[in-house]
């Protein structure tokens, strides 16, 4: 299987879940020469099913889908209970007297990956965790080229044991949640214009370059430090395509100087967005949330309720370190122009 094979010009739109990569989104970056992602990791096999068929009917072109590699966990209603006190201050400035416990913790991964194998997209990335190599075997079976994303040098080496076709490679830079699954999530500190180098040394297949990409000299100078594509996540959040709620495209739009920085807070596991008040105000006890998918069901009404009032203080705003430069255009109008920044540089 080949990377090149699967766009025109070597941009990988990152797969952000919570309803950011519409349909619309995926098929646009495809129509245009990248290779759109679908984030499917929070979708049930039906859901994922309609929006698969959703995209196909936008695009002949190949897209990829994106699945979060998760044990569903079992807390016990003690744990329940000691996070959502430590959550009271959220809810209950929400007015609320107690916080809703949700159905179910994460989507069965199993039954994702079984649907994602008889929807047989061109490609499938994965995050959180490593496939074992009877299951790349699988998809590769079913013509998949297969995606691992990782932080660290080490991560790269165990995908490519596993037969992965070709590995993302992300730097601290990057927006969203961090991909750690080997060693500690905090310890996964590389800068990206460190890491990218690393991993194209260490393993020989092909690395995309992920984190603090922006334009077409930023795309130049991941391929001059050993990757064969990029995946940009935070550049095309912005775009008209994206299904990013109205309040958080307009503090995206207006981040200027304001900083990004990795938390736990909302889900249990290290992502980076803007910071704002339910960051600060959760950092005295951060340490005793669960991990993740707990910790991102138990505050995932409270996100949305935020959202519904147009209060940003309590919504996560995954963004890279380099938000600010971001272009707000229809996806066709920012691939012309990463392609023309690349041609002219």
């Amino acid at each position: 299987m080949d990377l090149q094979s699967l766009f025109k010009f070597p941009i990988i739109q990152g797969p952000m879940a919570g309803g950011a990569t519409t349909a619309e989104l995926v098929a646009a970056v495809s129509n245009a020469g990248g290779l759109g992602a679908f984030a499917a990791s929070l979708l049930s096999p039906a859901v994922l099913r309609d929006e698969v068929a959703r995209i196909r009917s936008l695009t002949t072109q190949p897209f990829l889908i994106n699945l979060f590699v998760l044990e569903t966990p079992a807390p016990t209603a003690s744990e329940v209970e000691e996070a959502a006190l430590l959550l009271k201050p959220a809810w209950e400035s929400l007015g609320w007297s107690a916080l809703p416990v949700p159905a179910k913790w994460c989507e069965d991964f199993a039954a994702q990956f079984d649907a994602l194998l008889a929807l047989r997209p061109a490609a499938a990335s994965f995050t959180f965790g490593i496939l074992d190599p009877a299951q790349v075997e699988r998809l590769h079976d079913a013509g998949i080229f297969v995606i691992g994303t990782v932080t660290t040098v080490d991560e790269a080496l165990a995908w490519e044991t596993a037969g992965a076709d070709a590995v993302v490679a992300s730097g601290i830079e990057a927006g969203g949640h961090r991909g750690t699954f080997l060693g500690r999530q905090e310890d996964a500190t590389l800068h990206a214009r460190d890491l990218w180098p690393q991993v194209a040394q260490a393993v020989r297949i092909p690395v995309i370059a992920a984190g603090g990409i922006m334009t077409g000299i930023d795309i130049l100078e991941a391929l001059r430090l050993g990757a064969r594509a990029v995946q940009m996540g935070s550049a095309f959040l912005v775009c008209d395509e994206s299904g990013i709620h109205p309040v958080y495209r307009q503090a995206l739009l207006a981040a200027g100087d304001r900083p990004t920085r990795l938390t736990r807070a909302f889900s249990g596991r290290y992502a980076r967005g803007l910071e704002n008040r339910f960051m600060c105000d959760m950092e005295a006890v951060v340490a005793r949330i669960p991990a993740y998918p707990v910790q991102n069901a138990l505050t995932t009404p409270i996100r949305a309720a935020a959202a519904a009032k147009g209060d940003p203080e309590l919504m996560s705003l995954w963004a890279g370190t380099d938000i600010r430069r971001a272009r707000p255009m229809p996806v066709a109008k920012l691939m012309q122009t990463l392609v023309a920044e690349m041609r002219t540089a």
